[in-house]
């Protein structure tokens, strides 16, 4: 059966209120009439029009709901991770897989896809449909460093064929030196770099990488250092040479280096960071020395190109939820990292921003890739 129209409903409510309305006369059914029918007229005329204000903006309100609906999965996440398990970013993609199917029983897979630098699990992601199935975790690194350093080798257009999701986690970077450094600490590195141009060595996990960038940050700060660079392919060889005291320090994450200075084989000279990490509460900050040494190496989350908005949306919210739960942010604050939880117009600007001040690095000490 077809619904009345308006017209109809109109008609109807009209015969009803003839019925009630009283005439000058006492009697029933007639609109004519004076003083106490013409009020009864008026007030059913203003009921029609509340009526008919309501039919029409029912239909508004029905199309408007998909638009609002919150995107929930019908089928298990991966995470891809282009670094081996163990690490910073499999660590923080656990933990929020993890998160999720505890908190909304939503199936959450991690996938290691290990290869050139970690690009090779991007590049799978931004060729995934963008339906919020298939996401990867990016790191400062790739997305910040490697977009300003010329000859870099990145497989795919970063702003071009992935969208930020959210920024989830950060570790600040610390200054290793080796056992027996004559300097023990910021200021007294700097006088000695000074007083011994280019003696002063750092190692590095290549040509462009982000510990190179950190050092030469360093030396630009601190007024022009004359230092040396020694590039190796990865951080284990690098740190091991500075643990042999054949090279002077090392740039890296304070999470993967504090077993080793607690170990005795490498001294922390200062972390870089505006306030302590929990993980080594006592380490002396090198904001203090030098203001813009703030070095936060940071893990977020990306899908491909063009992903619905209500699905960016609702990835976001789950994963930021997840890495923002208390019991989770004891677990990263064990590992040395801390709870960034920014959305995706956040993340954006922070990305730009962090972009702008590597480029001026890169720029001042003319660095460039392998």
């Amino acid at each position: 059966m077809r619904p009345p129209s308006q017209a109809a409903l109109r008609s109807r409510v009209l015969r009803w209120a003839m019925l009630d309305c009283p005439r000058e006369d006492g009697g029933r059914g007639s609109w004519r009439g004076t003083g106490v029918a013409r009020q009864c007229k008026a007030a059913i005329r203003g009921e029609i029009a509340m009526l008919r204000r309501s039919l029409l903006a029912a239909p508004l309100v029905l199309a408007a709901a998909p638009a609002f609906a919150q995107w929930v999965p019908k089928q298990p996440i991966k995470i891809l991770v282009g670094y081996a398990p163990g690490g910073t970013a499999d660590i923080t993609a656990r933990i929020a897989a993890d998160a999720i199917q505890r908190q909304h029983g939503y199936t959450v897979i991690v996938d290691n896809k290990t290869g050139a630098g970690g690009f090779i699990a991007l590049k799978q992601v931004a060729q995934s449909p963008p339906d919020g199935y298939t996401v990867g975790i990016g790191i400062m690194g790739q997305i910040a460093v490697g977009a300003v350093v010329p000859g870099s080798n990145i497989p795919l257009d970063l702003d071009k064929e992935l969208v930020p999701i959210a920024n989830l986690v950060g570790v600040p970077m610390a200054l290793i030196v080796r056992p027996d450094a004559p300097f023990k600490t910021i200021p007294e590195l700097v006088a000695y770099a000074k007083a011994n141009p280019g003696k002063l060595s750092y190692a590095s996990t290549g040509l462009g990488s982000t510990n190179q960038l950190a050092a030469e940050f360093l030396g630009f700060e601190s007024g022009g250092l004359k230092m040396i660079h020694v590039p190796y392919r990865g951080g284990a060889p690098a740190i091991a040479d500075v643990a042999a005291g054949n090279v002077d320090m090392f740039f890296g994450n304070v999470s993967e280096l504090m077993s080793l200075a607690n170990a005795g084989k490498v001294r922390v000279l200062a972390l870089a960071a505006t306030k302590p990490t929990p993980l080594a509460p006592d380490l002396p900050l090198l904001t203090k020395d030098i203001p813009a040494l703030d070095i936060n190496n940071w893990f977020g989350l990306f899908g491909p190109a063009g992903l619905p908005a209500d699905i960016l949306a609702g990835l976001s919210k789950l994963f930021i939820n997840a890495i923002g739960d208390p019991a989770n942010k004891e677990a990263l604050s064990k590992q040395g990292l801390e709870s960034l939880a920014q959305d995706p117009a956040a993340f954006k600007a922070y990305i730009a921003k962090d972009r702008e001040r590597w480029a001026k690095v890169v720029k001042q000490g003319n660095i460039k890739a392998e």
